[in-house]
């Protein structure tokens, strides 16, 4: 069979040509939607962007790229940059090129001399004393982090750390502080000792703790018109210091709030008032006498005159006397300062259980013991004086250009009242005086903001006591103590 193909017209050609592109376009229109499904987005649409556009964000990109090379470059320079060495009056010092690092020497030396009148014949109380030999070592790291470290080669006791701590500074409102350092209870105690007006504080620092180890909140609000603290101790008795270790399992919670509320006001003469109140408040057991007050002058627990002899001690003709129970303590407060003038004012509760063991009667008593002062300061020479800072003279000492440094008088009266319920089991009323009264005035000499020589008279009167016996405190009780202070200070 034949078969006659036909030849397909040219129309016809044309036709299926144009029909093949056209399916061609739509299959490329297919696969670019295909692949922008496939990329999450559709092609992006081209937008003319104007040339002055383009040449402003250039050269933005530019002035960014110069300044990360400026910044880089400071930042290397300062980098090479040595430490800061600083001899001054605030002592020695290193601090690095960013200021996050800083190292400082600081010292407080006092050698003192007392003399006891009609004392009795009290033997080897008079004469000189090193009463504080103490290289201060403080700084800074990583900027936030302070420490301070202060032993002290002076005193009666032999070589011991008084301060050893590591302080973190979030913000002056913020900070906390862990180690060895003043418990914050007395006014007077907080003074630093190269401050204090007189050679040694008065009797209401008989009655608050002096340094113990715990763990303390603290800071300053509104510019320094708040400030508070509030730590966990381990506890230690009155006017004593804490060893390394804590010698029962209860802590101690003291506190202290102040109110500077005029501090930063126009008005000079409120600026230098404040007040507030703190306390404290623990439970010891019964195990030891390191529960009660220090010995200072003495053998015994006990309290101290300003002379530093012992007036009262817990010492009953037989038997232990041990702190036992709840003690708390409560001190409102008060200082003014304005110009040459300052003023400080303390009231101190201390409020112990105390057992007596040993030998019968086993008695137990609450004992209200309880302290106050006053005390007042003039600068002669026009100087202002100041609760934290150390009085720096106009004119320091140099006699052949007229420099004859600061003069200052001061004054003070306090009085240290023991509980009636401490006699006679708790402490012998033939030898250990129920109060004592005491006046003092003296006179400072500042030969520059680091030499200082101090002069000064107290006078201590006592009810009860003065029986037989050839120790403290019946041989200090006997007869009004009298004594007579210098002290020649080197402090920086």
């Amino acid at each position: 069979m034949l078969t006659i193909i036909q030849p397909i017209p040219a129309e016809a050609q044309d036709t299926n040509g144009e029909i093949i592109k056209q399916l061609q376009k739509r299959i490329e229109e297919l696969e670019q939607k295909v692949k922008s499904l496939e990329t999450g987005k559709e092609a992006p649409q081209r937008q003319e962007v104007p040339s002055q556009h383009v040449a402003d964000l250039e050269q933005k990109v530019k002035v960014l790229e110069r300044n990360r090379e400026l910044d880089a470059e400071a930042a290397e320079a300062k980098a090479k940059e040595p430490p800061q060495l600083k001899i001054g009056g605030d002592g020695f010092s290193m601090v690095s090129a960013d200021k996050n690092f800083a190292l400082q020497l600081k010292g407080v030396l006092q050698i003192d001399s007392r003399t006891y009148f009609e004392d009795g014949g009290i033997a080897g109380n008079d004469g000189f004393l090193l009463r504080r030999a103490r290289p201060i070592l403080q700084g800074t790291v990583f900027r936030d982090f302070d420490f301070l470290f202060v032993p002290d080669f002076g005193g009666t006791s032999g070589p011991q750390i008084f301060d050893a701590y590591l302080n973190y500074r979030y913000n002056t409102g913020l900070q906390l502080q862990a180690g060895k350092f003043k418990s914050p209870i007395g006014l007077e105690q907080l003074m630093a000792d190269r401050d204090i007006p007189f050679n040694e504080r008065g009797l209401p620092t008989a009655l608050v703790p002096n340094r113990d180890l715990g763990i303390l909140l603290h800071g300053e609000l509104f510019e320094n018109s708040i400030s508070y603290a509030a730590g966990i101790f381990n506890g230690v008795g009155d006017a004593r210091n804490s060893s390394n270790f804590d010698f029962e399992d209860n802590k101690a919670f003291e506190g202290r709030l102040f109110f500077q509320p005029f501090v930063k006001t126009s008005i000079a003469a409120l600026q230098g008032a404040g007040f507030g109140v703190s306390g404290s408040y623990e439970k010891m057991h019964g195990t030891n006498v390191a529960g009660l007050s220090a010995t200072t002058g003495g053998t015994l627990p006990g309290f101290a005159t300003d002379g530093q002899q012992q007036f009262f001690a817990y010492n009953p003709s037989n038997g232990v006397v041990v702190a036992n129970g709840e003690h708390w303590r409560l001190s409102p407060q008060a200082y003014y300062y304005y110009g040459p003038f300052g003023l400080l004012a303390e009231y101190v509760i201390s409020n112990q259980k105390v057992s007596r063991a040993g030998t019968a009667p086993f008695a137990s008593a609450r004992l209200d013991n309880r302290a106050w002062q006053i005390s007042g300061s003039w600068l002669l020479t026009g100087e202002d004086a100041s609760y934290k800072n150390s009085v720096v003279p106009l004119r320091p000492f140099k006699p052949g250009e007229g420099g004859w440094g600061a003069w200052q008088l001061v004054a003070r009266y306090a009085e240290l009242d023991v509980d009636n319920a401490a006699f006679p089991l708790f402490s012998n009323p033939r030898t250990s005086a129920t109060d004592a009264h005491s006046w003092s005035v003296g006179l400072n000499w500042y030969l520059n903001r680091n030499v200082a020589v101090r002069t000064s008279f107290s006078h201590t009167d006592f009810s009860g006591g003065g029986g037989p016996g050839a120790s403290a405190p019946a041989a200090v009780t006997r007869q009004p103590e009298k004594t007579l202070f210098t002290r020649i200070q080197l402090a920086f």
